[in-house]
């Protein structure tokens, strides 16, 4: 798709973006529908992803339910999404009126997806599925009933998205300007290290090996120890090639971690591996987390193997 982007909005003018929700206060409830193939589960997922509770495919007469519901087991603070489609009928005008009342206690933001009728008739067909609308009848003939019974919602909308010319990290990125915080759109880096005697980890995005560093297991005072402990690491950091390796690789995985954050990619794996997962690997684990935090990333440091020898 072209790489422009460009949307509508309603004309209540109101403001792109939610409010930060001070603590105490009820948590953002965000309504998505739009026209099918426009890409509401692509927002659905990205709001997953900003930490939201996703409710796919709800008829709107259990929307204050399910707002209670996550009241009671999540909290009010919880911020909740829900996605509604035209198979909802006529059930819609429930859902305008819970809107315009408040009834769900939180503040609501309506969002519409929507894009020409070529664009979704080609997202249709290459998902080889039927519209729900269509009948014995043509896609187009579908999507023609489907603005009409969405004709309200769209002029009632807080915001409106026009897909035509988005692909999908593009659509994550307007979901993500609108609704996420600065801490929900972060890189959220995860460095672990593992023993490659004991497989290496399968969710890993990166993996280095540190075993081309002496091992500080044939150093008697240091093979008690593990790489968390000052000797051992100022062992490691002082062995030829070590620093040579951080001031290389480092700056690699941030340059990765920006080109993720620019594809909607918001989690990254980085492996560090020696033999057994104790004394190489724990320690520039430990250091390259402390770097890739010093850049700005969140950044959480694990020990897969450390403790099983």
């Amino acid at each position: 798709m072209p790489s422009n982007t460009s949307s509508d909005r309603s004309s209540d003018g109101s403001s792109e973006g939610s409010t930060p929700v001070p603590d105490g206060s009820p948590g953002e409830l965000v309504v998505v529908t739009g026209m099918t193939g426009a890409g509401r589960s692509t927002a659905a997922k990205e709001l997953e992803d900003l930490g939201y509770y996703v409710v796919d495919n709800l008829p709107p007469n259990l929307l204050r339910d399910v707002v209670r519901l996550v009241d009671d087991t999540r909290g009010t603070a919880q911020p909740i999404a829900v996605v509604v489609d035209v198979r909802s009928g006529s059930f819609f005008q429930t859902l305008q009126a819970n809107l315009a009342q408040g009834a769900t206690g939180r503040h609501a933001t309506l969002v519409f997806l929507e894009a020409g009728d070529d664009v979704l008739v080609r997202r249709q067909e290459a998902a080889r599925r039927p519209h729900p609308l269509q009948g014995g009848g043509r896609l187009i003939d579908g999507l023609t009933r489907e603005r009409t019974v969405l004709a309200d919602l769209r002029s009632d909308a807080d915001l409106v998205i026009d897909t035509t010319a988005l692909n999908v990290h593009q659509l994550t990125d307007r979901i993500a300007e609108a609704f996420g915080t600065p801490d929900t759109v972060r890189l959220k880096v995860t460095v672990i290290s593992f023993g490659f005697k004991y497989g290496i980890p399968v969710d890993a995005d990166f993996v280095a090996d540190m075993r081309f560093l002496p091992n500080p297991h044939w150093i008697p005072e240091l093979r008690p120890r593990t790489g968390r402990d000052a000797a051992v690491a100022d062992y490691v950091m002082a062995q030829p090639g070590a620093a040579e390796f951080l001031d290389a690789y480092v700056p690699v995985l941030e340059g990765v971690a920006s080109g993720y954050l620019r594809e909607g990619k918001r989690f990254m794996t980085i492996a560090i591996g020696c033999t057994g997962g104790k004394h190489r690997s724990v320690a520039m684990t430990e250091e390259i987390s402390r770097r890739l935090g010093e850049a700005g990333y969140e950044v959480r440091a694990t020990h897969r193997d450390l403790g099983r020898e």
